[in-house]
């Protein structure tokens, strides 16, 4: 099983970014999909997730208005479209795959991309 995540960077306050996340290995239309981040000195936080079928999403409340978690069921891939970026997004992002019921299937995770929100 494979996630790998892209679409990082630096970009200034106010910007925007889309993450990606190619998945592999695994039946991806049975999986729901999640967001993570973890900035230094913190602990991890849940940012988004979205269920297998796409039709529901959460978020953070810190993020909540500003970020759009979406998923392609053909092509195996979810995305973070991330808007009116801040400071305190900074952080790495790591992608997640888990199937229902929880605990009883793999839990899987990406290596991580960089999102710096600088001036």
């Amino acid at each position: 099983v494979q996630l790998v995540e892209s679409g990082g960077g630096l970009v200034q306050p106010g910007g925007s970014l889309r993450l990606s996340c190619a998945v592999s290995g695994l039946t991806f239309s049975i999986y729901d999909m999640s967001w993570s981040r973890m900035a230094p000195g913190k602990e991890r936080e849940l940012v988004s997730s979205i269920t297998s079928d796409g039709v529901t999403t959460n978020y953070a409340d810190s993020v909540k208005g500003r970020f759009t978690a979406s998923r392609d069921n053909t092509n195996d891939t979810i995305y973070l479209q991330m808007n009116n970026l801040k400071p305190e997004d900074t952080a790495v992002y790591y992608c997640n795959a888990k199937r229902r019921p929880y605990g009883t299937y793999g839990n899987y995770w990406g290596q991580g991309t960089q999102v710096t929100v600088s001036s």
